[in-house]
């Protein structure tokens, strides 16, 4: 057997839907066990296994991104979603020991995984990925904004409020906690308002722009992202699905056009023959 029926063969094995459901309940294990380990008495009861366990969940990652880098060799490093995957599983390689513990905690992205495995959510991640262009452009206008307003507030807040207006820095901490709406108003616009009574003129423009106005705008700007990204995958499959029904009529017209000299053929020996 080649080479290539072998990769042939270990490709339609790795991307079955039976290997493919084990692949994503081992991942759900692995998070499962991630966070037992963080409980001192159920590590104390069943510490050793949950390590056996995770010990054994990471051993088949490893033959899984073996296999599929034997499978795909440069392919897989083009595909941002297996160098991802390949990321994460070399994470958990690497000795959590001396300055290096911290990675020990990173051993948890391993659940990310799940992002690469469901294709569903691997939509939802690709198009926040492509409304990051547009999102970038909605932080720079709400960056502004709340610069404007923060150098607004110090200079008028500051004296009567320096925890919260003080400086600069306190100011947009401040306007940042106005913008979730958490206590915003009993926690400050109104205590503000006891000292200024026209703070209201201040605040509620704040909050009209900032919260209402630019996160509406951000969730704008990701649904049209998730819009087009279903828009382009559909029109890749309907791309796919026309070339192969080319490619298929045109084999299909290649054998009958044989099989028209093949008859054609038979017809001369026949008439041959009866000579």
């Amino acid at each position: 057997m080649s080479n290539q029926n072998i990769r042939n063969r270990l490709k339609e094995f790795m991307e079955s839907p039976v290997v493919q459901n084990v692949i994503i309940a081992l991942i759900v294990i692995n998070a499962v066990i991630l966070g037992l380990e963080t409980s001192k008495n159920i590590m104390s009861q069943a510490g050793r296994l949950l390590i056996t366990v995770d010990k054994i969940i990471l051993a088949i990652f490893v033959v899984e991104i073996a296999i599929r880098l034997y499978v795909h060799r440069l392919k897989f490093w083009k595909d941002p979603w297996s160098v991802f995957d390949f990321s994460v599983v070399a994470i958990a390689l690497i000795p959590a020991t001396g300055p290096l513990a911290v990675l020990r905690a990173l051993r948890v992205l391993r659940v990310l995984r799940l992002l690469t495995m469901v294709p569903s959510m691997r939509k939802v991640v690709g198009a926040l990925l492509a409304a990051i262009p547009g999102l970038g452009s909605i932080a720079v206008v709400l960056l502004i904004l709340y610069y404007v307003f923060a150098v607004i507030a110090t200079n008028l807040f500051a004296e009567a409020y320096p925890q919260w207006f003080g400086t600069l820095g306190d100011s947009l901490y401040t306007l940042f906690q106005i913008m979730t709406l958490e206590s915003w108003s009993m926690g400050i616009a109104r205590p503000v308002m006891e000292e200024f009574p026209y703070a209201w003129a201040f605040f509620i423009p704040f909050i009209l722009v900032a919260t209402f106005t630019m996160l509406n705008l951000f969730i704008a700007i990701i649904v049209n992202a998730m819009q087009s990204y279903s828009d382009s995958e559909r029109r890749e499959t309907i791309e796919t699905l026309h070339k192969t029904q080319a490619h298929t009529e045109a084999g299909i017209s290649g054998e009958i056009v044989q099989l028209r000299q093949e008859i054609f053929e038979l017809k001369r020996v026949i008439l041959e023959l009866k000579k």
